[in-house]
Order: C-alpha cells, then sequence, then structure tokens
C-alpha cells in the first residue's frame, strides 16, 4: 500500500479517534452504525481510492464498491467523494491546492458517469431527484459541472464549486489554531469538527430534516464550540461535547458532511506533509 493511502487511512482513524457530537467516534456509536465500521471502510477503501494514475471517477466508483463488499452499507461515500481529487493531487507532486483546482478543472464525463454510478450504490441518506443532472440519469455533462449545479445545497458539491475552499481555508486553519495551542490528539480533530458545524447548517441534516433543523444544529454547535475553545484544557470539555453528541443522536441528527470535511482536512494536512518531506529529501 502506498504512503498516501496510507495517510488516507490514519486520516480516518484520527476522525473516528475524537468525540465528534453527532457522529460516530470511538466513544459512542449511533445511526446503526459503528466506529469499527468506519475503521473497516477505510482499509476497504484506500487502496482503490489512492490508485496510481486512475481518474477520479474510477476512484470514487471503486472505493464505494469495495466499502459494500467490506461492510455491507454507505458509510463514507462522502469522505470518497472528498478525497479522490486530494489522492489524484499529491501525485503531481505539486503543492497541493494547486494541483486540486487542476485535477477539478480536468474532471471529464467519464468521471461524472462513474461518480453517478457510486452515488446510487451509495444512496445516500435524502437522495432524491432533480430537474438537472440526475444521477439517476446519464450524465450529459462533466462531473464538475454537475457538482458545481448542487453546490447550492451540498457542501460536498461545493467543495468541487471552490476548488475545496472549506477544506483548504476553514479546515486547515482550525487544524493549525489548536496546534498552536498545544492541544494534542485528538483535539485538533475535534476543533476542526466543531469550526464545520458551526459555520454553516450541515447538508446531511439538511437534506433528512431540512434546512431549518441544520440551521438549528449548527447555532448549538457554535455554543458547544464557545466553550469548548474557552476551556483552558480540551480534556475539560469532553463531557460537554458527550452530552452534546447524546442530543443530536437521539434526535436523529447526523453532522455526516461536517464529519467527511473533517476526514479531508486532516487527509490534505497528512499529504501536505508528505509532499513537503518528499521535496526535502527526495
Amino acid at each position: 500500500m502506498n504512503e498516501i493511502a496510507e495517510a488516507f487511512i490514519a486520516a480516518c482513524r484520527d476522525e473516528i479517534e475524537a468525540p465528534k457530537p453527532g457522529n460516530v467516534h470511538v466513544f459512542a456509536d449511533g445511526h446503526g452504525m459503528t466506529a469499527a465500521d468506519f475503521l473497516l471502510s477505510a482499509e476497504a477503501a484506500a487502496p482503490a481510492l489512492c490508485t496510481p494514475s486512475a481518474p477520479v471517477g474510477v476512484r470514487i466508483l471503486a472505493a464505494v464498491e469495495s466499502t459494500f463488499a467490506a461492510v455491507g452499507m454507505n458509510t463514507n461515500l462522502g469522505i470518497i467523494l472528498l478525497c479522490a481529487p486530494l489522492a489524484a493531487a499529491a501525485e503531481t507532486g505539486e503543492e497541493l491546492h494547486g494541483a486540486v483546482r487542476k485535477i477539478l478543472a480536468g474532471l471529464t464525463l467519464a468521471d461524472a458517469t462513474s461518480a453517478f454510478r457510486a452515488i446510487l450504490r451509495a444512496s445516500p441518506a435524502g437522495l432524491g431527484t432533480t430537474s438537472r443532472h440526475d444521477v439517476h440519469k446519464d450524465p450529459h455533462v462533466t462531473f464538475l459541472e454537475a457538482m458545481r449545479e448542487a453546490a447550492g445545497r451540498d457542501r460536498i458539491a461545493f467543495q468541487y464549486a471552490s476548488d475545496f475552499m472549506d477544506i483548504f481555508q476553514t479546515g486547515l486553519s482550525a487544524l493549525e489554531n489548536a496546534r498552536r495551542r498545544g492541544w494534542t490528539a485528538p483535539w485538533p480533530v475535534v476543533s476542526i469538527y466543531l469550526t464545520f458545524l458551526a459555520s454553516f447548517p450541515d447538508s446531511h441534516i439538511a437534506r433528512k430534516f431540512g434546512l431549518d433543523a441544520a440551521a438549528r444544529v449548527q447555532n448549538e454547535a457554535r455554543d458547544v464550540q464557545e466553550r469548548y475553545i474557552n476551556a483552558a484544557n480540551p480534556e475539560q470539555a469532553f463531557r460537554d461535547l458527550l452530552s452534546f453528541d447524546r442530543h443530536l443522536k437521539v434526535s436523529g441528527f447526523n453532522p455526516g458532511t461536517s464529519a467527511d470535511l473533517t476526514v479531508a482536512t486532516v487527509f490534505a494536512d497528512r499529504i501536505t506533509r508528505i509532499l513537503i518531506k518528499r521535496r526535502n529529501f527526495g
């Protein structure tokens, strides 16, 4: 297994080991899934996701199929959609954000065909139909164009439309801020997750329960995030995080998009460190 695949597995592990309110983690399962399901999914998806020279759409479809073969359900479609362009960009050896822009600009109709098949295979919660570029039909545009069409209602699609803006600005900034405070694992990952959850309505919640419900969760997350940031030691916030976690899970709210963005942020950080090491040591 190559080092980019290993970095993907490590990013998934980092995310699942952090107490993320409302989402699955090692401190509490939820939504019919366990932490073990996600760890097994990461191991299964990594080789396909990080296949050298493979087109992005092929990576997405193969990773989804590998996940279903391993756990029999959709645990990581959002993660795969976000991490496939990052893995492809890592192969260029160039500065990561610039490389991602090039990868996205080069997406094709074939990528859309494979990605649409993957999305249908995963059948994410709240998947409906649209008047344009519906995944239930054969695509007639590139995958980037299809994602641009969906960007207003889906935060993962928005990453494609914005050159992964949330990852490279919001997510990595939250990670760096936590590191400057001297916080060690798993707290920087919690910082990333809470930042996403407090910054915009989670589109996974919005698809299932509506935008008003997602906005309420966002407002609640802002209060939790404020208490978390102001804690002298992040461990002091552990009980508060688990209390919010129980509240969200009892309500059926799973901020899956915020969790997917968190994995992608950690993956981007790990790739960046690999690229720097390659440039420094050959």
